[in-house]
């Protein structure tokens, strides 16, 4: 089962399982993923002796490994999605971290700082004051350019 959920996240990038499961694969995923950043022969045949896919094995030396290459450890990523319907499970997704486009591009959050604030409030105010009146000055060219 492990072998089959590992070759499922190394095609899929990520998968929705149990957390204890997904806390299960991870101890199993991620010697595997440290054994693919050096690409021998040996690591391709100790890697397939685990997943037994060779496509699983294309794709991990191939596209995972090259992203994978300078981050030293912790290459997935469990995150809980609540509980199952029928039986109440712990579920989550598990996934490669780097291959996750809306954690990668964390929105940086806009501070605040003490200083100013009066002059910017007073700079906000002004602004659409004058572009207000530059609003009603093209609303009249439209029409008589008809």
């Amino acid at each position: 089962m492990l072998s089959n959920m590992a070759t499922s996240l190394i095609m899929h990038k990520r998968i929705t399982t149990t957390l204890a499961k997904a806390k299960e694969l991870k101890k199993f995923i991620e010697p595997l993923l440290t054994k693919s950043k050096q690409d021998t022969t040996n690591a391709r045949r100790v890697v397939f002796s685990h997943l037994q896919n060779k496509y699983a094995v294309t794709e991990l030396f191939q596209v995972v490994s090259p992203k994978i290459a300078d981050r030293p450890g912790g290459y997935t990523r469990i995150i809980k999605t609540g509980f199952r319907q029928g039986d109440q499970a712990a579920m989550c997704f598990i996934e490669l971290v780097d291959f996750d486009e809306n954690m990668a591009k964390a929105q940086k959050k806009a501070t605040r700082t003490r200083r100013g604030g009066r002059k910017a409030a007073a700079a906000a105010v002004e602004a659409p004051a004058t572009e207000a009146p530059a609003a009603s000055d093209a609303a009249p060219a439209e029409p008589a350019a008809e």
